[in-house]
């Protein structure tokens, strides 16, 4: 079987939340601790993507998946906000068959740059690796919207939001994955003594 078929019957067979959440155990993806997250809320728990995408057949296989439940939209663009969608918005563009952007943040908010252009009326698809409140989400349709592009949907691997994400398009996700969430105030774990870590480092968030 070739590459591209594998990398088919791969994406065909990730269907169901059993599916993702099995790759995620399978590739050491599901941690435990205390951690913080970019909403800034903690959690006992943190679903790692880079651990999963770091897998090239892994990402691709996502990236099909992920394609697929968007192909009918008429997409021209995928936009990702940098660090986390970076990858995954490059597969699924791939998979489409179009090109993927990516915007990140400069004085503390997120811009186009390195050159990367939307025009009026292109039809976009925001791509995250995991959506827990939608913040990063929401204001990456803001930078496609200032440029007057239309945004048609959003999707992710990693849905954590509770089936309530609160975007204005339509949301697709491979896997929605209910973990525990403290606000910082009434955490219980930073009550016990416990430092909150920010994902990818190995300093307390506070450090």
């Amino acid at each position: 079987m070739r590459a591209a078929e594998l990398v088919a019957a791969s994406a065909a067979i990730l269907t169901t939340h059993m599916d993702f959440i099995d790759i995620f155990r399978r590739t050491g993806a599901l941690l435990e601790g205390h951690f913080l997250l970019s909403s800034g809320l903690h959690s006992s728990a943190y679903m790692q993507c880079a651990l999963v995408l770091q897998h090239p057949a892994h990402a691709e296989a996502c990236g099909a998946a992920i394609a697929e439940r968007v192909r009918s939209l008429g997409i021209q663009t995928v936009l990702s906000p940098a660090l986390g969608g970076i990858v995954i918005g490059q597969e699924v563009g791939r998979a489409l068959g179009v090109r993927a952007i990516f915007a990140e943040r400069q004085d503390g908010r997120l811009v186009l740059r390195r050159g990367f252009t939307l025009a009026a009326g292109e039809r976009v698809l925001v791509v995250e690796d995991v959506v827990t409140t939608g913040g990063s989400t929401r204001e990456t349709i803001g930078v496609a919207r200032g440029r007057g592009a239309e945004i048609v949907a959003a999707a992710a691997i990693v849905d954590r939001s509770g089936g309530n994400p609160g975007l204005p398009v339509p949301f697709h996700a491979l896997a929605a994955v209910a973990l525990p969430t403290y606000d910082p105030g009434a955490c219980p774990l930073c009550q016990a003594g416990s430092p909150a870590i920010k994902p990818g480092s190995r300093t307390p968030a506070s450090a």
